[in-house]
C-alpha cells in the first residue's frame, strides 16, 4: 500500500473549500497529463507519482460530490486580513451616522 502524501490526505482536503478543490484538481490534471506524456516518451523518473495524483484527484472529486449531496458540510471560508480591514472600515461610518442622529 502506498504512503499517503500530505497534500492529498483526507484531513487536509476537508479543510479546503470547493473552489480550492476545483483549482487543485485542475492543476493536478495538468500535471497528470504531463506525467503520462513523460511515461510514453520514456523520460518519467518517478512512476509512482502518476498513481498518487490519480488517487488524489479521485479523493477530491469524492469530497466535492459528498458536499453536493449534503453528506458533509463545506468549511467556512477563512477570513483574510483584507476582509477584516473592510469590516472595520465599514463599521466606522455607521458609528458616525449614529452620532449624527443623536
Amino acid at each position: 500500500m502506498a504512503a499517503k502524501t500530505q497534500e492529498f490526505s483526507i484531513s487536509s482536503l476537508q479543510e479546503k473549500t470547493s473552489k480550492e478543490h476545483e483549482d487543485v484538481i485542475k492543476k493536478a490534471k495538468e500535471e497528470l497529463f504531463n506525467l503520462r506524456f513523460q511515461s510514453v516518451t520514456g523520460s518519467l523518473s518517478n512512476s509512482s507519482r502518476v498513481k498518487k495524483l490519480h488517487k488524489g484527484v479521485a479523493r477530491m472529486n469524492t469530497l466535492l460530490r459528498e458536499r453536493e449531496l449534503g453528506i458533509i458540510e463545506e468549511p467556512a471560508p477563512k477570513e483574510t486580513d483584507k476582509g477584516k480591514k473592510k469590516k472595520e472600515t465599514s463599521e466606522a461610518p455607521d458609528d458616525a451616522k449614529d452620532a449624527e442622529k443623536a
